[in-house]
């Protein structure tokens, strides 16, 4: 009886400590999606907003957005802003273009991830367009133009941190990826307002 009563609880024991370690695992699969909505809901971390419509609402109080490219992981892009920044009202829409060049000798893949600082000003950067975690195909010397079209959202300035923020910088890091993905296209906006200045030697 008692050898009986101790397998039981053995057996007991091994399937608790199974489903512990099976629920641990399920979590860590798991916290990459959660966190990458809790980030995109927030702002946390300096992730920007994703959005359908432009603002309604434009305040007479202006800020610069400056703009920031790198790349990762040995990828052969030649990847910058075609502006290094921007001044706009707030609430205004505006867009910015990057630009990306291949200079390896075979098609490269990339796929660009994003953030704002101050990471606070997350929340509040709006994206009508943009080519973030876009699957990039770029055929040898290719080069592909890049919109963003953005605003900042007015309730910014109801933000004790942020009430006084004069600039605002948008960075870029594309990735490459695996195999051949769809070429990306990019988007055409209408006619909104951009900046003619350039800076061809920004890098990171």
């Amino acid at each position: 009886m008692s050898s009986t009563k101790s397998e039981r609880s053995n057996k007991v024991v091994a399937g608790v400590c199974v489903a512990f370690v099976a629920g641990m695992v399920g979590m860590a699969y798991a916290a990459v999606p959660l966190y990458a909505m809790f980030c995109k809901v927030t702002g946390y971390g300096g992730t920007t907003q994703r959005v359908d419509q432009y603002s309604d609402r434009v305040l007479d109080q202006k800020v610069t957005i400056r703009f920031n490219a790198n790349t990762s992981g040995g990828l052969p892009w030649d990847f910058k802003p075609v502006a290094r920044d921007i001044t706009i009202k707030i609430g205004e829409t505006a867009q910015a273009h990057y630009t990306a060049t291949n200079h390896f000798d075979k098609p490269t893949y990339g796929r660009a991830t994003f953030n704002v600082t101050p990471d606070l000003a997350g929340a509040y950067f709006n994206k009508v367009e943009c080519f973030c975690f876009t699957d990039t195909t770029l055929k040898p010397g290719e080069t592909l133009d890049m919109p963003v079209v953005f605003y900042v959202d007015p309730d910014i300035v109801n933000v004790p941190e942020l009430k006084d923020v004069k600039t605002i910088t948008l960075s870029y890091t594309f990735f490459p990826i695996e195999g051949a993905k769809p070429v990306a296209n990019a988007p055409q906006a209408g006619d909104l307002k951009t900046n003619e200045k350039t800076d061809g030697n920004l890098g990171g």
